[in-house]
């Protein structure tokens, strides 16, 4: 199944908090809960982990006929067979990206608290625009904030539109009305007791709307 045939992003994004022994088990729970991307994250220089744990999480990726994303790395994307690579700031540019990874490759971009800066990655070929943080978050407690307007500007894009950022089950609904198409979630999600049930509780959110 190439990339350009799953289906359009819209649900619960899954981003994994590694390094951790039970790395495949909890992205299998989150799966099984109804993630329907997951993106492996783990900034650590341990390469041939990184490498096992990506290859993986592709095949059980494949198995439940998610994509997974790879953040950052786009060497590590093309070696795994990854759907694709998320880019931030200081990262790849998103043509040197889609030369490496092929046309069918999905390619995010972080677009922090800047429309401006979803325009320029809009018109330079990404797949999805990520926007955030909108609250506090665990993982970049010094991320630059961003409102739940700029979702609702980003939709003039024509790209799905992704929100990331201390979201939780309780404050999702509110990014989700205005305008996400899917919410970004590592530590509600991979911090819980039960993987399973809190992926099960985001997926759920989803469920109500219209597709």
């Amino acid at each position: 199944m190439s990339a350009n045939q799953f289906p359009p992003l819209r649900g619960l994004y899954a981003i994994s908090n590694g390094p951790r022994t039970d790395l495949l088990d909890a992205c299998a729970a989150a799966l099984a809960g109804g993630a329907t991307i997951l993106q492996y994250r783990d900034k650590t220089d341990a390469h041939p982990r990184r490498l096992d744990e990506a290859r993986a999480l592709q095949a059980l990726c494949a198995r439940h006929r998610v994509p997974l994303i790879v953040n950052d790395d786009v060497d590590l994307a093309a070696a795994s067979g990854a759907a694709g690579v998320h880019l931030g700031e200081g990262d790849a540019p998103i043509g040197e990206a889609r030369a490496r990874l092929g046309r069918d490759a999905i390619i995010g971009v972080s677009c922090y608290d800047s429309l401006a800066r979803a325009r320029q990655f809009a018109a330079a070929g990404a797949d999805y625009l990520a926007f955030g943080a909108f609250f506090p978050s665990p993982t970049k407690p010094h991320a630059r904030v961003a409102t739940p307007q700029l979702l609702s500007q980003a939709k003039t894009l024509g790209l799905p539109v992704v929100a990331i950022g201390g979201i939780t089950h309780a404050n999702a609904p509110l990014l989700i009305d205005a305008g996400a198409d899917a919410v970004a979630v590592i530590s509600a999600l991979f911090d819980a007791s039960d993987v399973h049930a809190a992926a099960r509780r985001f997926a759920a959110l989803f469920e109500t709307l219209p597709s």
